[in-house]
């Protein structure tokens, strides 16, 4: 038995994680608990930093010099990351960034649930720049999760964020933990120091990565646009490609990395588009929907970004309406429309005070669409 922030720091743990650094706010408070008891065990190294700004530099700079690193955080603490997350996605740093969403905005609800920092998680850095992010529903799932956030930020040499929620991180259930797992680590730098280029345009837009510092290898990091050296620069076309590669890189693996699940959606009418604890909402209504004869299916996002287009497409193609409930006033209802362009109508249910949307809430919005 476990929790969801236990299990986002086992999974840290089973992924490879040598460095956390991080600053305590709820309701993500027992990630940093567990691991500053374990990690140091394992011979990684806990940083309590003096605020959230500090942490992501802190990652950033571990993992700079090879380590696998994560901070965790909550609400304002994950505003405040935000200019760190900019400089690591254009320094092609790999970390992992958690993000155990509360009430806000501002200060808002630090004990209570919410989904507001759906759109923060894509936009709240600024500048053209790839996003991964990744939801799970339940406690097992935060283990699976946290994993494959490790796995594709070494894979892609870009941060990923876990985005949990206050009822995931606190709810206490009963988890398998796999015997084994699939761990990625960086790709090694593929040249000597002296001819090694950082940032290097390869076919796959991830250029090799070596830990600085270590066998020799340093060169220069900046969060200005650079050349494939990382020295700054003005000239147009490097900057053009530089920015186009650091978008390709995620856009070309954005079916494998795009993950949905999938339930009742073959004859589905009704569609439920639902992530996080909501999902577990919709599914009990999906389930009484079917049971009173109403055509309803569930579309669970595990990857909110890369958003999953073609999945809601599909889904919505032959569906009455597609119901987006979710703990905000309507943030990836949005996206959900846009994806569909008409298709069908898009029926938003947003609930923003605190308190879990029940499955009885959402039964009621697919009876009137049906």
């Amino acid at each position: 038995m476990m929790t969801g922030n236990e299990a986002c720091a086992d999974g840290a743990l089973a992924a490879g994680l040598t460095f956390f650094a991080g600053y305590p706010i709820t309701p993500s408070s027992e990630i940093a608990e567990v691991l500053a008891e374990r990690l140091p065990r394992r011979g990684g190294v806990f940083l309590q930093m003096e605020d959230e700004i500090a942490a992501m530099g802190a990652i950033i700079g571990a993992s700079l010099a090879g380590r696998k690193t994560m901070t965790a955080t909550s609400g304002p603490g994950f505003s405040l990351k935000q200019e760190n997350i900019g400089f690591a996605c254009m320094a092609e740093i790999p970390c992992v960034v958690v993000n155990v969403q509360r009430g806000g905005p501002s200060t808002g609800l630090p004990t209570m649930p919410a989904q507001g920092d759906v759109m923060q998680a894509r936009w709240g850095t600024h500048g053209d720049h790839p996003a991964i992010v990744l939801a799970p529903n339940s406690v097992a799932e935060t283990y699976d999760l946290t994993v494959r956030a490790f796995n594709l930020s070494e894979a892609c040499r870009t941060p990923v964020i876990l985005l949990l929620d206050e009822i995931i991180a606190h709810v206490t259930e009963k988890v398998a933990l796999p015997p084994r797992i699939d761990v990625v680590t960086r790709a090694g730098p593929d040249a000597p120091p002296d001819r090694f280029l950082p940032y290097r345009h390869t076919p796959d837009g991830v250029p090799p990565m070596a830990a600085y510092g270590v066998d020799g290898y340093r060169f220069h990091v900046t969060g200005l646009a650079h050349d494939e050296t990382g020295f700054p620069t003005n000239d147009p076309r490097e900057i053009d490609a530089l920015n186009r590669r650091l978008a390709a890189k995620i856009d070309r693996r954005a079916a494998e990395i795009t993950d949905v699940v999938r339930e009742s959606l073959d004859d589905a009418e009704v569609v439920v588009f639902a992530y996080g604890c909501v999902s577990r909402a919709a599914r009990q209504a999906v389930r009484e929907a079917r049971a009173e004869g109403i055509a309803a299916g569930l579309l669970r996002p595990r990857t909110l970004w890369p958003f999953p287009e073609a999945a809601v497409r599909a889904a919505g193609a032959r569906a009455k309406a597609v119901v987006v409930p979710e703990m905000n006033l309507g943030q990836m209802a949005h996206e959900v429309e846009w994806a569909l362009r008409g298709a069908c109508p898009v029926v938003p249910f947003a609930r923003v005070d605190g308190l879990a949307i029940r499955p009885s809430q959402i039964l009621a919005e697919i009876r009137a669409a049906a």
